[in-house]
């Protein structure tokens, strides 16, 4: 982990990390913007600053485990790999294609370092707190983080791994919220309320850390607060804008999983590349 913080560098791939989101899902014709665009922060943070992990080695013994449980966001982390050389741009467009190696939801066997297949919600934490307990047993130094949504923790299996790893102090766990309010259906406090989210992490005896998800420093500093902390898992609450860098879509609940169309498409590419340029001018 690097000991510095570039966040010019960070915001720069988070930039780059959502034009290749939106040309992915105009290239499928399908697929989950809402999320993906609201989670680049997170993993230009986990890629480019966070995870002791090497794209020359995918599969290196002592890696960082990242755990994508909300499955439907992948665009995300392709986009990240991408970025981060695992893959070339030129395969994200093959999305969702047949037999590509790049499905709608990350499939563990068809690219290395994606660690689980996921796709039914809920099951994320369950998964990443077992790799976490297993590293415990063999003495591992390796780190295990988790990427869940909100909407999935309406799911009752998400509620008895967060008992699970608080019974076994799994404090080489660290599970991130994607609290963007949303779901398929509508917002999550109408669908079926979350709240007092904190509070009830605080009840099961976690570490609770809340945090801008869009602020690499406030980012960086929950994630070094988790790692001193040796008796409990961690979970950052990440407060985060679905859609966020493409205006049409902020905050929209109907952009969850709407396809982006060509159209579409060319309006959110040109409102990111400006972010850009006006970066590189300043």
């Amino acid at each position: 982990m690097p000991l510095t913080l570039d966040t010019s560098l960070l915001e720069e791939k988070a930039n780059n990390i959502r034009i290749s989101v939106i040309k992915m899902l105009v290239a499928a014709k399908s697929g989950h913007p809402g999320g993906s665009l609201g989670l680049a922060d997170l993993f230009s943070l986990l890629y480019f600053n966070t995870l002791n992990h090497d794209p020359e080695d995918p599969m290196w013994s002592e890696r960082d485990r990242l755990i994508l449980s909300n499955g439907h966001v992948v665009p995300v982390r392709y986009a990240a790999m991408a970025e981060a050389g695992y893959i070339t741009h030129s395969k994200l467009l093959t999305l969702r294609k047949l037999g590509s190696i790049l499905q709608g939801h990350p499939e563990r066997t068809k690219l290395p370092a994606l660690e689980t297949t996921s796709g039914p919600l809920g099951s994320g934490l369950g998964q990443a707190s077992g790799i976490a307990l297993g590293a415990k047993m063999d003495n591992k130094r390796f780190r295990v983080y988790c990427v869940t949504s909100d909407g999935e923790h309406q799911e009752g299996n998400h509620w008895e791994s967060v008992m699970f790893a608080a019974k076994y102090k799994l404090s080489n766990l660290t599970l991130f919220v994607d609290r963007n309010f949303i779901q398929i259906g509508g917002r999550t406090e109408d669908v079926m309320p979350l709240e007092p989210l904190r509070e009830k992490y605080l009840s099961f005896n976690w570490n609770v850390i809340s945090s801008d998800g869009h602020d690499f420093l406030q980012l960086s500093n929950a994630i070094a607060k988790a790692r001193s902390e040796y008796l409990r898992p961690t979970v950052i609450i990440c407060h985060t804008v679905p859609g966020k860098g493409v205006s049409f879509m902020e905050g929209r609940h109907e952009w969850h999983g709407k396809a982006v169309g060509e159209e579409d498409g060319k309006r959110a590419i040109k409102e990111l590349s400006k972010i850009i340029k006006k970066k590189k001018n300043d």
